[in-house]
Formats: C-alpha cells, structure tokens, sequence
C-alpha cells in the first residue's frame, strides 16, 4: 500500500513541479518521497521509477498527440529508432531510472538514518 501512494504522491507532485521548476525536479521529488515513505529500498525504486514514468508518459503523450507525432518521430530517426513509439519508450525508462534511482537513494538514506 506504501508503494502505491509513493507511486501517486511522485507522479502528482512531479506534475505539481513541473509548471513551476526545472525539470530536474522529477530527481528530487523522489528522492524526498523516498525519505518520508519509510520504505526499503526496493520499494523506493519502485515507486520513484513507476511514479516517473507515469508521469513522463503522460506529460510525453500531452504534447506529442496535438502535433501528430512530428517532434517524436523527427527525434526517433536522429537517435537512429525505427519509429516515434520506440522512442516514446526509451523516453519513459529514461525518466523512470531517474526517478527509481533517486528514490532508491532517499530510501536507503532512511535506512542508515534509523
């Protein structure tokens, strides 16, 4: 049940952040989140990777459906992918390794602290 309201609590404050810091913030959140969640460190990880790339899929989608896919699909053939999809998902596991690793990093923060 932790997991779950950390996997919420990352992707709502992310987007929460997002209109009003740098994008960076999606390294910080979770590693907060995974402070305060008083979870082990694989419970972290997964939030803050879930969290994030929920989040990031979200925020991908929002502004790559209205253009039809242009951006995307011009940033999949620069980085060599077959299609906009393909880098879609690399985008996401980007974000999501981000977010588990700093939560991971706050969760076993927690543990030594205890």
């Amino acid at each position: 049940m932790k997991v779950i309201a950390g996997i919420i609590s990352i992707a709502i404050l992310s987007a929460i952040a997002e209109q009003f810091l740098p994008w960076w913030m999606i390294a910080v959140i979770p590693f907060v989140t995974g402070i305060v969640m008083h979870s082990n460190g694989k419970r972290s990880f997964l939030a803050g990777f879930v969290g994030i790339a929920i989040f990031w899929l979200v925020a991908a989608l929002m502004k790559d459906l209205p253009n039809e896919h242009i951006l995307s699909g011009r940033m999949a053939s620069v980085f060599g992918l077959p299609n906009y999809g393909l880098f879609l998902c690399v985008v996401v596991l980007v974000g999501g390794l981000i977010g588990g690793l700093s939560a991971w990093a706050g969760g076993l923060l927690r543990e030594e602290k205890v």
